[in-house]
């Protein structure tokens, strides 16, 4: 259960991103098909933070010392830039339009949003 409403605060941290970041759009024609992009949005983003930002973090951890962390942020950003990638090959009607400040900002927002709706979460 707990699996599900993080993924339900996910998806719902990507609505809040479209909203507020001009240049993130979901193209759905219903409104059960945007909530299915959503989720499946949150589900993409989730892999790639799980499987890619090890790796990043490992080879680069030179780079997240010397500015004291905050490449941290473009590491996201350049992750939900690939998420929009991926979803583009899936056929996922989700878009990021540019790098500055649409993916940045988005996977910021993302982020925030998430962690503060996890917080009402329960282990």
């Amino acid at each position: 259960m707990g699996i599900l409403l993080r993924l339900a605060a996910s998806a719902a941290a990507v609505w809040v991103a479209t909203m507020l970041v001009p240049g993130i759009r979901v193209t759905a024609d219903t409104v059960l098909g945007t909530i299915g992009t959503f989720v499946a949005i949150a589900v993409i983003f989730g892999l790639c933070n799980a499987f890619i930002r090890p790796i990043v973090k490992m080879v680069g951890c030179g780079l997240y010392v010397f500015t004291l962390g905050l490449i941290a942020l473009v590491v996201n950003g350049a992750l939900f830039m690939l998420t929009s990638f991926i979803a583009g090959l899936l056929d996922v009607p989700f878009h990021v339009d540019n790098f500055w400040p649409a993916a940045i900002l988005g996977a910021l927002v993302v982020g925030l949003t998430s962690w503060a709706l996890n917080w009402f979460i329960e282990d």
